[in-house]
């Protein structure tokens, strides 16, 4: 598998890739890798005053302004938020979308989710898995000779099996761009967001703003480096993983290709954590 390596990581909406991959992202960018956030829905139904056809718009542009922040290409697809259905137009979509891009790696939820957008695109790109090698399947777009690695991105769910953190990416040193990244969309950590967890509204003065976004997004990350402490000393060495605060992990998908051991190191800096 040649280096640079093409990163192509799909979420469900406009702001789910920086918020679970952002400062991942950021890193590999810098080291020269290629890397595209998809959103499958154009987060539409996201907030609870704005209307949909002025969200999708304001949403885009988010989007748009975030991926400069990252160094990584963007894209929204044209499936409405909330109403994602794991049928064949999605699959062939997704199958476009991986060949186009000439995807090495793919990233995207786990396929137990609270939110079925989540739910349905991980479906979808489970469903894509070898169908993009397949020439046939979508004969308009030529199809890759070798099926992508798969990995899906961390979440906390238990039932029917917890989160295995098979790749684990330290981010300390680009924590603040990965909040620059989601401070562009506006409309989500300082609207939406706040309304909808029952948390306090974000506060007006720029640096108090800041401070409630940095916190924010800090929590997760500090929380899946605890949870997965015995995985970091693994990857990273006692006293490396004791340095650390903020980490981004990744949980390795079967249906997708074999990651070989020397590109693994390249992109993660530890070798596999599973056999």
């Amino acid at each position: 598998m040649p280096s640079p390596f093409r990163l192509l990581v799909i979420g469900a909406h406009p702001d789910d890739c920086e918020y679970t991959c952002g400062g991942t992202a950021a890193l590999w960018s810098a080291a020269g890798h290629v890397i595209k956030f998809v959103s499958v829905t154009d987060g539409r139904s996201g907030h609870h005053q704005v209307e949909p056809e002025v969200l999708v718009s304001i949403r885009a542009q988010e989007a748009v302004e975030a991926a400069k922040v990252l160094g990584v290409e963007s894209e929204i697809l044209r499936f409405p938020d909330g109403s994602l259905q794991p049928g064949l137009e999605l699959r062939d979509e997704i199958i476009r979308i991986v060949r186009e891009f000439r995807a090495d790696i793919v990233i995207t939820h786990r396929p137990n989710d609270y939110h079925p957008d989540h739910r349905y695109t991980s479906q979808a790109v489970q469903d894509s898995a070898f169908m993009v090698t397949v020439p046939h399947v979508c004969p308009e777009v030529e199809a890759l000779k070798r099926n992508p690695v798969i990995f899906y991105l961390a979440d906390r769910f238990q039932k029917p099996c917890p989160f295995s953190a098979d790749a684990i990416v330290p981010i300390d040193a680009v924590m603040e761009t990965k909040i620059d990244s989601l401070a562009c969309h506006a409309s989500q950590v300082y609207e939406w967001l706040p309304h909808v967890d029952g948390r306090e509204a974000a506060p007006l003065d720029p640096v108090e703003r800041r401070s409630f976004l940095a916190t924010w997004v800090s929590r997760p990350s500090r929380d899946l480096a605890r949870r997965h402490a015995p995985s970091m000393v693994k990857a990273f060495g006692l006293e490396a993983s004791a340095r650390i605060e903020n980490i981004e992990a990744y949980e390795a998908c079967e249906y997708g290709g074999a990651l070989p051991a020397e590109a693994f190191g390249c992109l993660f800096g530890h070798d596999p954590l599973t056999p």
